[in-house]
């Protein structure tokens, strides 16, 4: 049972840049000590003590590396590699942090800084965070890496869509080549000097996150490094609280969004081997909020983690010292500690993801696909654009309120709209290319999953476990023609693909491989399919298997009701003529093991609550409190424990605050080893053999209330750190 583990599953962990304190000594496997400091080996020293799997953690694109950037390290000053803006502002993460280009000084700098972690001992090395912000590109460090790369004096980015272009894709060829020269040379390091092996994962945003963010970072191009283990998926509220357009409505949906960012997640390490930790975190970076908000969603985020049933390990916390010793919101005179009840329901919910396991998928998905390649033409170029750009570093930034307004009030209700605003939205935050096609279908009920076209050259068959697909070439670009020949393949082989695009993007214009044979790398793919679209739909047969095309820009779904349903309508009539239909729901539902996890959309196809009827454990509560009838509302989510699933097992865990380390039953006494964190109130909630009456924590009472229906007992104790033995009776 996975309640009772070895700690070298690694199936839980955090990442901490301070010593332990009991409040948040949470008993997960293990804990990814963060940056290389004075205090670096005696941390290391204490969490090894206390029984985790110690792991170390860094920045990869920033960190406190002042020596380097001064000079002390090698004797040359290094400012010159920081990433900078048009205007030469240094793009900057704090006081003497600015993000970096990486170049190979910089990544033989971090190899040697990073070899006094595997001298300390760890089990493996994170670097967090290869990110080369799209509005860089200008610093001299970056310039003699484009001529290297090129063989050509650099161009500036805001010149021409082909230069920008170009200037994205070597930002992430640089983070691509830093990560595998340092996992290689301190694999070798381990190896050499101590014979251990070591392991290296890479921490990084998903790839829809940096698309909506405008960050080039080397998503897909992880798989290509040898000596990359796995990721974690750092996906949290900042993230998916990002603001996108659904029915011409612009807020937050992050719910929606972080399932979709888990699910391109999901995608980076398929079929590889390769481990993946999903990350939650309990409040987030943005200190403004209060507890309720951070409460809700981060169950939010959860929910969503938990409906990708392929993926069973567990981030549970970035920075637990400020969720459990810090007042919200930091900049109210009412800021207040986290509340009791939180607290528990934090730990509850840290030791259940240690029990999750993985299933296989059965329901009917439709997959969008999605590229490294998006993150290039975040931005268009001067030429686009008869003004200024609007802060001489792109187009926008962020989406402000005024130009929100225009677009309600200009381009969703214009049937030929200004081709620069529509041009600003494309490039908008928001990233409404993709978003346009995703949520009509996720917002009714369909399990849709963004796939990464860059895997589809990689892998034999990465593409066979999709019926239906649905690309658009108008908000990344394919890097390669075999990418199109793979589509064509599968398609023929019995899929259906289909493609929404017009043309009109500029960067079908970039000097590429398509170039001179081909308008648009889409008539690539439609030569390679055999087929010739000349209306603005069609379907075509290809083999075994259909192509429908429809010549529109993808952000028109996202303007109002009618195009979100004009899109629902298509694709329903697409697939049809499969004897196929998605079915249209409010709601999102899926048993994985002894649980259900099950997730309510507004903005749907009606407003009915979702209805459970069984005998089951509320895991959303802080003593799993027992339901026979859960009604979930729209907005809301939950995750349950069916005890119909453990009737024949006499003693089971359903759900607990603290680790059970061992449960055994003897003379008529359930007796229990347990650790867990102080400064709470803990709750145990399990099945057993007996009416349970009296529970005794190392000679104290503990509270205990037994429910003979349900035949489980709880009992709730203040937690205190160190090895515990609890007795039921």
């Amino acid at each position: 049972m996975a309640y009772r583990r070895k700690r070298t599953e690694e199936r839980t962990g955090y990442q901490t840049g301070d010593y332990l304190l009991p409040s948040f000594d949470n008993q997960c496997d293990f804990v990814m000590v963060y940056r290389l400091n004075e205090s670096t080996a005696e941390r290391i020293k204490m969490y090894r003590d206390r029984g985790y799997v110690v792991h170390l953690m860094t920045g990869i694109s920033w960190g406190h590396y002042i020596d380097y950037l001064y000079g002390e390290y090698d004797g040359v000053n290094h400012w010159d590699e920081a990433q900078t803006d048009r205007n030469g502002n240094i793009i900057a993460h704090g006081v003497d942090v600015p993000y970096m280009v990486p170049t190979v000084a910089f990544s033989d700098y971090l190899t040697e800084k990073l070899k006094t972690a595997v001298d300390c001992g760890v089990e493996a090395i994170h670097v967090e965070e290869p990110e080369f912000w799209d509005r860089a590109g200008y610093s001299e460090g970056f310039k003699r890496e484009f001529k290297i790369y090129y063989g050509k004096d650099w161009t500036p980015p805001h010149e021409s869509a082909d230069a920008r272009y170009k200037c994205a894709r070597l930002k992430a060829y640089l983070y691509t080549r830093t990560i595998d020269r340092v996992s290689s040379a301190l694999k070798e390091y381990a190896l050499s000097k101590y014979g251990r092996t070591l392991r290296f994962y890479v921490p990084t945003h998903s790839l829809l996150n940096y698309t909506q963010w405008k960050i080039v970072s080397p998503e897909g191009k992880l798989s290509d490094i040898a000596c990359v283990d796995g990721c974690i998926a750092q996906v949290w509220t900042g993230t998916a609280r990002e603001s996108n357009w659904y029915e011409g409505v612009f807020k937050e949906r992050t719910f929606e969004t972080a399932y979709l960012e888990y699910g391109v997640m999901q995608e980076l390490v398929k079929g590889t081997g390769r481990k993946m930790w999903f990350l939650h975190d309990p409040i987030e970076d943005n200190p403004i909020f209060d507890w309720n908000d951070y409460q809700s969603n981060y169950f939010c985020t959860v929910a969503a983690s938990l409906l990708h049933p392929k993926v069973n390990t567990y981030e549970i916390c970035p920075w637990p010292n400020r969720v459990f010793e810090n007042k919200y919101p930091s900049n109210s005179p009412d800021a207040k500690r986290i509340s009791p009840e939180y607290r528990t329901m934090l730990n509850n919910m840290f030791q259940t993801l240690g029990t999750i396991e993985n299933e296989d998928e059965t329901e009917f998905k439709v997959g969008i696909l999605m590229s490294d390649g998006q993150l290039y033409q975040r931005e268009y170029p001067d030429c686009e654009f008869s003004t200024a750009a609007d802060d001489r570093t792109g187009t926008v930034i962020r989406d402000d309120e005024k130009l929100i307004e225009r677009f309600k009030s200009e381009l969703f209700t214009s049937e030929k709209p200004d081709r620069e605003l529509l041009l600003k939205y494309m490039s908008a935050s928001a990233f409404p290319g993709f978003y346009s096609l995703a949520l009509p279908l996720l917002k009714y009920g369909v399990p849709v999953r963004p796939v990464l076209l860059d895997n589809a050259r990689r892998f034999t068959g990465y593409l066979d476990d999709y019926k239906v697909l649905i690309l658009s070439y108008e908000f990344m670009k394919p890097d390669y023609p075999d990418m199109n020949t793979t589509l064509a393949e599968w398609v023929k082989q019995g899929g259906t693909l289909i493609y929404i695009g017009d043309g009109s993007d500029p960067y079908h214009k970039i000097n590429s491989w398509w170039t001179g044979k081909y308008e648009n790398p889409a008539c690539h793919l439609f030569d390679m399919l055999g087929i010739k679209p000349e209306k603005e739909k069609e379907i075509f047969n290809c083999g075994s298997g259909l192509a429908a095309v429809w010549s529109i820009n993808p952000c028109v779904f996202s303007y109002n009701k009618e195009n979100a349903d004009s899109l629902r309508e298509f694709l329903s009539g697409v697939i049809s003529l499969r004897n196929e239909m998605p079915a249209y729901k409010n709601y999102l539902c899926m048993k994985r093991g002894n649980y259900i996890i099950a997730a309510v959309m507004d903005e749907s196809v009606d407003e009915k609550s979702l209805t459970l009827d069984g005998a089951f454990a509320d895991m959303f509560t802080a003593d799993f409190a027992l339901t026979e009838h859960k009604c979930v509302a729209p907005g809301e989510k939950c995750m349950l424990f069916d005890l119909e699933k453990i009737k024949d097992e006499p003693l089971a865990v359903i759900g607990t605050s603290v680790r059970v380390n061992s449960l055994t039953e003897e003379n008529g006494k359930i007796l229990l080893d347990i650790a867990g964190a102080g400064e709470m109130r803990a709750n145990i909630r399990l099945k057993v053999p007996f009416a349970v009456t009296k529970a005794v924590i190392d000679g104290k009472d503990a509270a205990v209330h037994y429910d003979e229906k349900s035949s489980t007992v709880l009992v709730s104790f203040d937690s205190e750190t160190g090895d515990r033995k609890l007795v039921l009776e």
